[in-house]
């Protein structure tokens, strides 16, 4: 479920409300196109567009009358624990009312909006209304073990019942909840798993910290093994642990990612330092953990300096042949997020040439996950309709080591980085060049040990010459391949060796980087060569900003091409001897390369 609200807004008085409610809750400002001249997105229906929000489960926040918000989403009503939290604002901000999700964050969000904007929450769920509180929604930090029976149990208790309290918990203690001695809906607080039903709720505070040690390459069904042994020997929830935590070496061991993933928490990675300072408190230190990573015990380290001050080992190491485990409880509920620090990732992202209907789902899903994007000035601005609250790292052209080795040094202290290019990040772009410093001796240009420990994802975008193939037709349709004539990196005399071998071999060729501002002389002189071995009537697609404003798509013969037809954001397809130009009914002219069939339909009529 997508969690960054999107605020719809359907005037440009409304948008600057939604602008407001965007400082508050985050998220982006949807506008009615006709209507909004300044918005993150913009849209041309207004009910087909809240229903498409509200069935991929974004929080919706709609400047609006309430009726154009229950009207787009009354076909999709399903199920009340499934639904996003939907909000009608007034346009002048005096009203907020939950409609949808009340207990899913709707409520909170509207308090929060009407404490920011000095106007009123109409709450009308039920419990929140008489109690100030929602049994089926606890705070942040805990967790409901038996949802399904909160509605029965709150139903009781606006009927008449009373409820006792098992365990402590400030939020329902200080609530208006009708306690008594012998109350018959019973609410329990306890980081233990226990049996619910409609007369009990579980609720489990996140307080446990499952501490870890492995050796390298420990097998990972060995470490599920050892901690869901644990849990289950000591009676404790699985939804009560905040955090699996191992020392930062551990930081990209598989094992240690696979059981916080099984247990469904983050992994989070503390230093040596870090336990050191907590030593005294380990109660199995071990001199051999001492001389292989800095620290007397891990397991138990982590769990204690994960639990802090206040909290304390529950569960003493535990051992199986290549892996350690050791529980600790924190005196208060957990954030993850400020236990240690996280892996770290890096995305290197291909934004394809530049149309955001070009960039992969998974690209913009990245893009908006990453706090941090790293890349050149251009590449940055052609995903600027996803940048909201991201941190820009900027960086010039012919700075691609800086701003490779900036964005692993960045994914190393724990950051969530997008690496953004052009294209697609593996094809000239900086995926390589991510490899090459993870490869290299830290004394030999490498990287730091923790950007070597950073989780590394590539994801695939279309290329520059997939995108002036697909406009010109199919010339790549059979064999080709790809040269760049740039000789900052390579020198002129491979690159040369590289165009002789393609046009001997007849492929289809597509040039990258065939001109810039010092560099002239090297397309001319690749065309010379290919014109060896092509007829002259050959099509060369020559395609220039493709996929943005100013996109300019030619085909031009071969004997026809004037190397000064090409400026720097172009791409460039020779075709090989076979390729041909076939003219559509409307006249347009489209470029081929047949793959054999002509012959294979032949030898069937023969």
């Amino acid at each position: 479920m997508v969690t960054k609200p999107a605020i719809i807004v359907l005037s440009d008085t409304g948008a600057a409300l939604g602008a407001r409610i965007r400082d508050v809750l985050g998220g982006e400002l949807h506008g009615l196109a006709k209507r909004c001249s300044a918005c993150d997105v913009a849209f041309e229906d207004t009910l087909a567009h809240v229903r498409e929000l509200f069935a991929e489960g974004r929080p919706i926040i709609g400047v609006c009358a309430s009726g154009i918000l229950i009207r787009a989403v009354a076909g999709g009503l399903e199920s009340k624990r499934d639904e996003p939290p939907v909000l009608a604002v007034s346009d002048d901000g005096s009203a907020i009312v939950p409609l949808l999700g009340g207990h899913h964050g709707a409520n909170d969000m509207a308090r929060k909006l009407a404490r920011a904007l000095g106007s009123t929450a109409a709450i009308t769920t039920a419990g929140d209304v008489r109690f100030g509180v929602a049994l089926d929604a606890p705070p942040a930090g805990w967790t409901l073990a038996n949802p399904e029976d909160a509605k029965p149990a709150m139903a009781a208790l606006l009927d008449g019942a009373r409820a006792r309290l098992t365990g402590n918990a400030l939020w329902l203690s200080e609530s208006a909840l009708p306690f008594a001695g012998e109350g018959t809906i019973e609410l329990v607080a306890t980081h233990r798993y226990m049996e619910g039903g409609p007369s009990r709720l579980i609720y489990h505070p996140r307080t446990i910290v499952v501490g870890v040690g492995c050796e390298r390459g420990c097998a990972a069904g060995e470490l599920e093994a050892l901690v869901s042994g644990v849990i289950a020997q000591h009676g404790l929830a699985n939804a009560a642990i905040a955090a699996v935590v191992s020392i930062d070496v551990k930081a990209d061991e598989t094992a240690v990612h696979e059981i916080a993933g099984t247990i469904g928490v983050p992994a989070r990675f503390v230093t040596a330092d870090a336990i050191n300072e907590i030593a005294e408190r380990i109660a199995n230190p071990s001199d051999i953990v001492m001389r292989e990573v800095g620290c007397p015990g891990v397991a138990e380290g982590a769990a204690l300096v994960a639990t802090g001050g206040g909290g304390n080992l529950i569960v003493e190491k535990t051992k199986s042949a290549r892996a350690t485990c050791a529980i600790a409880e924190a005196a208060e509920p957990l954030d993850a997020g400020l236990i240690g620090r996280a892996r770290g990732r890096v995305s290197l992202i291909g934004l394809g040439p530049g149309n955001p209907e070009w960039r992969s789902p998974q690209a913009s899903a990245l893009l908006e996950a990453a706090g941090d994007w790293v890349g050149y000035g251009l590449y940055l601005d052609l995903a600027a309709d996803l940048n909201a609250g991201k941190t820009e790292h900027r960086f010039e052209l012919g700075e691609e080591e800086a701003r490779v080795r900036h964005a692993l040094e960045l994914a190393g202290s724990g950051r969530d980085v997008a690496l953004v290019c052009s294209g697609d990040a593996g094809i000239y772009a900086m995926a390589a060049l991510v490899f090459e410093l993870i490869d290299a001796a830290p004394g030999e240009g490498g990287v730091s040990d923790a950007a070597r420990r950073a989780e590394v994802t590539v994801v695939p975008g279309i290329s520059a010459f997939q995108a002036a193939a697909a406009r010109a037709g199919a010339p790549i349709g059979h064999d080709f391949c790809a040269i760049s004539l740039s000789d900052l990196l390579t020198p002129w005399e491979v690159i040369e060796r590289r165009l002789v071998a393609a046009t001997e071999g007849d492929f289809v060729v597509a040039f990258y980087n065939p001109r810039s501002l010092r560099r002239h002389a090297q397309l001319g002189r690749a065309i010379e060569i290919l014109r060896t071995h092509r007829p002259p009537s050959t099509p060369v697609i020559i395609a220039t900003d493709l996929g943005r404003p100013k996109e300019k798509m030619r085909i031009v013969a071969l004997e026809d091409f004037d190397p000064e037809m090409v400026d720097m954001l172009t791409m460039v397809l020779v075709g090989s001897s076979t390729t041909r130009l076939v003219e559509g009914g409307d006249g347009k002219r489209w470029a081929y390369t047949p793959r054999g069939y002509e012959k294979k339909r032949r030898e069937l009529a023969s």
